[in-house]
């Protein structure tokens, strides 16, 4: 494409989304990516079916120096608006649980969709670009592997850091440094917690084990399922808690949620006096976890033999059980990045940068992230879309 109005870099969820916004207007786009494949997040998301949104989609499910930065774009683009897209293009889906949004059948509609709706609006896509050096001048160059091309805006689109394998690089925040963009310092999202010590081994023998739980650390609290791992923790409530941790904090963990487990285990004394302690825990949690619990914290008698005060210490541990990460399992496990490019730099209804003409940053490489569920598709699909509208 000769003299493009805009060059978007990353073809991505946000940056495919930015060319249909800016293409349909009737803006001469050309979207470069350094991989060989457009939208490979895409294609792993949701298992293989890709969680393209969330019905329950708001503002304060984004995590953000400025908590009211995404309200704009999310308001602008909605996901009922995304819904009806792919309503339009015939592709199936149904609600799994807490408003997410999954494809009945494959991710590849997802991507099978954008492409096309690229190509009705026009848009130059070219795939196996890498990126060697980006500046401005009257206009901005972008010197590529397969050559140098100019145009009076650029978007940002390349993502975060998060999984690496899939060609995730920090070029979105490097090229928004070198224009003096500030930056909030990136840190893994939506990912597993590992642990070292004596909680390391209480952990380690239960790997595989899974169960519900209320997470937080130390806010707000996640009621979803969790999962023992030979480095720690994961599941949905771990993973959800992870992108509020930071190092040094405790994770907080309700094992028995909307139930108070000291009651429980007190009535259970008087109701089976001769049960054993692991027994009767065994009836509230999963078997494996329940002998380990009953192993360390209760004497080895039934139920009539144990003492209130253990049962209350225990009962107490079961609703609030705090105990601090070594760390995360970094962004190679992460499913997102929190931080990025300062939401002070950029201008909330187009994404626009405010000391850079022509420049807008979207989707990931912003500091916005979401909850665990398709938010963070909805956040790529909506500040996409705005900054499409004003390129």
């Amino acid at each position: 494409m000769e003299n493009p109005d805009v060059i978007i870099l990353g073809a991505g969820a946000a940056g495919l989304m930015c060319a249909i916004s800016a293409g349909r207007r009737g803006k001469r786009v050309l979207l470069l990516d350094h991989a060989e494949q457009a939208g490979s997040k895409i294609l792993i998301s949701g298992g293989g079916r890709c969680n393209f949104t969330n019905l329950e989609c708001r503002a304060d499910r984004f995590i953000s120096g400025n908590p009211h930065f995404a309200k704009s774009a999310l308001a602008r683009y909605t996901a009922r608006d995304f819904v009806a897209l792919v309503e339009q293009h015939g592709i199936a889906f149904h609600e799994k649980t807490l408003g997410q949004l999954f494809c009945d059948g494959s991710a590849r509609q997802i991507l099978a969709m954008l492409l096309a709706e690229c190509e009705a609006a026009g848009v130059d896509l070219r795939l196996g670009h890498r990126i060697a050096e980006v500046s401005r001048d009257t206009a901005f160059q972008v010197v590529t592997s397969h050559g140098s091309f100019s145009a009076p805006a650029l978007v940002l689109a390349t993502g975060g850091l998060s999984i690496p394998k899939m060609g995730a690089t920090g070029m979105a925040h490097d090229i928004a440094r070198h224009f003096g963009l500030p930056l909030v310092t990136p840190r893994p999202g939506l990912v597993p917690l590992t642990f070292g010590g004596e909680d390391l081994a209480l952990m380690q023998p239960l790997a595989g084990v899974a169960l519900e739980c209320l997470a937080g650390a130390p806010k707000p609290g996640f009621r979803e399922g969790m999962l023992f791992t030979h480095r720690g923790l994961s599941g949905p409530a771990i993973l959800q808690a992870s992108s509020y941790w930071q190092p040094g904090q405790p994770l907080t963990l309700n094992l028995l949620p909307g139930q108070d487990a000291r009651t429980l285990l007190l009535d259970r004394k008087r109701a089976r006096p001769k049960a054993e302690g692991k027994t009767v825990l065994a009836e509230l949690l999963p078997s494996r976890l329940a002998a380990v619990l009953a192993e360390r914290h209760l004497p080895p008698r039934i139920m009539a033999e144990i003492p209130d005060k253990a049962l209350n210490m225990l009962g107490a541990l079961l609703n609030h059980w705090a105990i601090t990460p070594d760390g995360t399992e970094g962004f190679f496990k992460a499913e997102v990045t929190v931080g990025g490019v300062d939401t002070a730099a950029l201008r909330q209804q187009d994404m626009g940068a405010r000391d850079v003409p022509g420049l807008f940053v979207i989707g990931e490489a912003v500091d916005v992230t979401g909850w665990l569920g398709g938010y963070n598709f909805q956040w790529a699909w909506s500040s996409g879309w705005v900054a499409g509208q004003a390129v």
